[in-house]
């Protein structure tokens, strides 16, 4: 049996290493920016087997639903960086946004930060407009006349109902994603799986 990584440093741990390379596929574009919230780096550890087995379940866990993917931070990072890719980055961004509104409590900040996110994602030609319809948008308008932490949930749940149909079985469809999820299935596999047939290099 394979009883620990370092013992075995041509088996496990290089595969260990492959499945880093394979995320940075997604992830050495990624980068959310302060304006949607504090979305985590992706964080990998070759050191310890339980960990990589429980980064492997977050990888496939991606593909079950895509709240799921939304729940888990390196999932957001994945996906943000396959959008990048498609130039459609800024739904996941206004959602993202949206979330971390609904957090603030004072109401001064919460009206200043409604008008930002209408005049960033909402408007009309706006530098990151999410694709709604018309009376969505005039009614996400008026509801910041008397801003509140749900003034978005209408545009919000748009954007994540196009997503969900239309960007995530892409992503789940992608090589890179594909090419991901057979790596995590092969690191979440039992430590006996690690050859022993390898010779060492001395």
């Amino acid at each position: 049996m394979c009883r620990t990584l370092a013992a075995f440093p041509n088996t496990c741990l290089e595969r260990a290493k492959e499945f880093k390379t394979r995320l940075g596929i997604f992830l050495h574009k990624s980068d959310l920016g302060s304006n949607t919230g504090s979305i985590g780096k992706f964080e990998w550890s070759s050191k310890h087997g339980k960990e990589n087995r429980n980064f492997s379940e977050d990888v496939l866990g991606w593909r079950e639903s895509f709240d799921l993917l939304l729940s888990s931070k390196n999932g957001v990072a994945a996906f943000h960086a396959f959008l990048k890719t498609e130039f459609s980055e800024e739904n996941l961004e206004f959602w993202l946004a949206c979330e971390e509104f609904k957090k603030i409590r004072s109401a001064t900040k919460l009206a200043s930060r409604a008008h930002r996110i209408f005049e960033e994602f909402i408007c009309s030609e706006a530098p990151k407009e999410v694709n709604i319809d018309h009376e969505t948008r005039e009614l996400t308008r008026m509801n910041l006349q008397a801003a509140t932490a749900t003034c978005f949930d209408t545009a919000q749940g748009k954007t994540h109902t196009l997503m969900e149909k239309d960007s995530y079985p892409r992503f789940l469809k992608s090589p890179a994603y594909r090419d991901l999820a057979a790596q995590a299935s092969a690191a979440s596999a039992p430590p006996s799986s690690c050859s022993l047939a390898e010779p060492s290099h001395t």
